[in-house]
Order: C-alpha cells, then structure tokens, then sequence
C-alpha cells in the first residue's frame, strides 16, 4: 500500500468510498472545493486501486483538523485508516502543530474506539452536530513536540 497525495482523477473513486461510507456524502463539488483550497488530501492506494483517502486542514498555527477518513468496506481492518491517520500526523508534526480535533458521530461507538487505539481522547459532546441532527463526539489529540516530550 502507498499513501499519496490525492489527484483529480481520484475523485470517482473517493467519491465511491464516501457515498458508502457515510448517510450523508460530502457531494463532487465540495471534495474538489476542499482540494482547490489547499487541505491536506491523501489517498492509499494498492495495486492502483484507491481504498482510502483522509481529508485536513491546518486550523489554527497550533491545531489541525481531520475533516474526514474513510475506507472502502473490502478493507477495512487491514490499517489502512491508521495509516492514513498516521501519515495525516506526521505532516502535523512537520508544520509544528501541537493538538489534532476531529469530530465523530456519538453513535459510532466503531470510530470512536479507532480514534481512541490512536490516542484520541473524547473532548465533549456537541449537540446537534449534524444536519440530521445526530450529536457528535469532539475528539482531540496532543502531539508530543521537541519541548513537550
């Protein structure tokens, strides 16, 4: 497996992964949004197949922000997501940044527990977090830096 920078061609593939993965999909006009303005958008890729991608930004000087992660239903729980999170760190650490947020829905006791084995710990509950209404889990990570070890 090699995880890449996204590319345009991707996106049919993405878009594929994101409709199964989610109630509700982030459309083709919001993904290619979110590349032109820059986020951190990277793919796996095995055997010139794409089976996972991650999606963030930079927030703040200090923050970073996973928007999105999915993998393609035939692989999941072969690391693919904790590699592309993992990558998704080490570029964090690069731009010095020091706490990564994510937001998960309450009710997916899967992510959550992913998130966690990544060293994420459940920050609060925001209410109503999604256009269905669904509350989600504010989720954060601190990364060790040189001066904090």
């Amino acid at each position: 497996m090699i995880i890449r920078e996204f590319r345009l061609p991707d996106l049919k593939k993405v878009l594929e992964i994101e409709k199964m993965s989610f109630d509700d999909p982030y459309p083709a006009s919001i993904l290619k949004d979110i590349y032109n303005l820059g986020a951190g958008f990277l793919v796996a890729q095995q055997h010139n197949i794409i089976v996972g991608y991650i999606i963030f930004w930079i927030r703040f000087e200090d923050e970073g922000h996973i928007i999105s992660i999915a993998v393609d239903e035939k692989n999941r729980r072969k690391n693919v997501g904790k590699n592309l999170v993992n990558t998704a760190i080490q570029i964090f650490k690069k731009y010095d940044i020091k706490n990564i947020k994510l937001e998960v829905r309450a009710k997916n006791k899967g992510a959550i527990k992913f998130y966690k084995s990544l060293g994420f710990n459940e920050e609060k509950i925001v209410p109503e977090y999604y256009e269905d209404g669904e509350d989600a889990v504010l989720m954060y990570k601190r990364l060790k830096t040189i001066n904090n070890d």
